[in-house]
């Protein structure tokens, strides 16, 4: 994947410059409206726009494979409603201070708060282990903003001019922050074996991992994170922002910590604890990305 500018091609760098300015230029102007119209301005385009980019497609896809009992209509909704909540995930993660305001005034519930307090008093290791649903930036923020600093390991987009973007956002909100690859990876372990908190995102597909069940059928899964959390006796639990009906605001849900016992153990109860949210919350996960290979 391009790290600068310079790596591509002289096609792939126009393309991904207008592309980015295209983004720019939305976010820019959606900027003008106030903070609860923008982003459900934001839902709405992405919700157009989704059939065009091959959201629709990618979500009945997914849809198809693992939910078949599902009725025409059904589906129908859920590539309207997923598509709307990444266009305002997309659209808060850009909007700084007002999304952080919401975030603030989050509730933390679920049985695992306690214990991730209790492990933060001791300057115990803690991984917070996410996915891709609702809007997993909201608990991040959450956090931070009650004094509990951590780090996430992030992906790098394609595109390095959006990348540059996205990462200026993604610190601003707080840091450390820890690239994907080898030099993120040292950087996070050793930040982890101090006694940190990292966050990690855990629902894509792992080249190289491990074939495990998801929603009824096998997907390339990680096992680091659970080698991570045995070897350095790190408490792991697993968070979610939950949308409330409202659109704009959030419930930090932490859930149970995830018993230690061996690396494949505990990354299938992930999946089955992730599996619970988006039966409860179709319409927060993104089916938009391709999870079985």
């Amino acid at each position: 994947m391009p790290i600068t500018p310079e790596e591509l091609s002289t096609s792939q760098r126009v393309k991904y410059y207008l592309s980015n300015q295209v983004i720019r230029g939305i976010t820019a102007s959606l900027s003008l409206l106030p903070y609860p119209q923008r982003i459900a301005m934001m839902g709405r385009l992405v919700r157009f726009l989704g059939p065009v980019v091959g959201y629709h497609k990618r979500i009945r896809t997914n849809l198809a494979l693992t939910q078949p009992e599902l009725s025409a209509q059904e589906v129908k909704d859920l590539c309207r409603k997923v598509c709307d909540n990444v266009g305002r995930s997309l659209g808060e993660f850009f909007a700084g201070q007002p999304f952080w305001d919401r975030a603030k005034q989050a509730k933390i519930t679920g049985p695992g708060f306690e214990p991730f307090k209790k492990a933060r008093a001791e300057g115990r290791p803690i991984m917070i282990v996410t996915a891709h649903f609702g809007n997993y930036d909201a608990a991040r923020s959450k956090l931070i903003q009650e004094g509990y600093n951590l780090g996430p390991l992030y992906r790098r987009m394609a595109n390095p001019y959006f990348n540059a973007d996205y990462v200026k956002s993604l610190n601003a909100t707080g840091t450390p922050t820890f690239e994907q690859g080898k030099k993120g990876m040292v950087e996070m372990v050793r930040y982890l074996k101090k006694g940190g908190t990292i966050a990690i995102v855990t629902d894509l597909h792992a080249i190289g991992g491990t074939y495990i069940d998801f929603m009824g059928h096998p997907a390339s899964t990680s096992l680091v994170p659970a080698e991570l959390a045995l070897k350095y006796n790190a408490l792991m639990v697993p968070i979610y922002a939950v949308r409330q009906d409202n659109g704009l605001d959030f419930e930090i849900v932490m859930k149970e910590p995830v018993p230690h016992s061996d690396a494949l153990e505990m990354t299938t109860h992930l999946c089955r604890d992730l599996e619970q949210e988006i039966q409860t919350h179709k319409d927060q996960w993104f089916w938009i990305h391709r999870r079985w290979k």
